[in-house]
């Protein structure tokens, strides 16, 4: 999944990372033959490059970033009071991921990729920014939904 740079910092061992809006870190070594980044080595370079897409195979892979925290939570909704919104393809805002938690049942958590999952209580399912997704009930079910993003 494409992800805009927003930001950049040194790690432990002085290399550059990119900090993406999705919250996910990625090194942009200039390494050649195998990274060719001349960009990455100078100030000017980075500030032309905030803004522009790398491919976040963290999020593709549906890892939740550290560092973000829950700052709201929908009430619980069962199989007969899941908004119509949540029945059909929706997404989060940039930056913003979701957990949807099962606390009793199960539910079917769809990615428009085609990749769908069944959450039941201990199973969470992670949903990536702008990724877009549909969930529905399979049977008796009980859900909520936690927004996390960066303070």
């Amino acid at each position: 999944m494409q992800r805009k740079i927003v930001g950049y910092h040194k790690d432990a061992e002085d290399d550059w990372v990119a900090e993406l809006d999705c919250h996910h870190l990625q090194h942009v070594r200039h390494k050649p033959p195998f990274f060719n980044r001349e960009w990455v080595e100078t100030e000017e370079g980075r500030a032309g490059m905030l803004g522009s897409e790398l491919d976040c195979v963290r999020c593709d892979r549906l890892e939740f970033p550290v560092g973000i925290s829950e700052y709201k939570r929908t009430p619980e909704f069962t199989e007969t009071t899941i908004p119509a919104g949540l029945l059909k393809e929706h997404n989060t805002k940039p930056g913003v991921w979701g957990l949807i938690h099962v606390l009793d049942g199960r539910l079917l958590y769809t990615l428009a990729d085609g990749r769908e999952f069944v959450l039941s209580p201990g199973v969470l399912g992670i949903v990536v920014p702008e990724m877009l997704h549909q969930v529905r009930a399979d049977g008796r079910v009980r859900f909520c939904v936690a927004f996390h993003r960066k303070r």
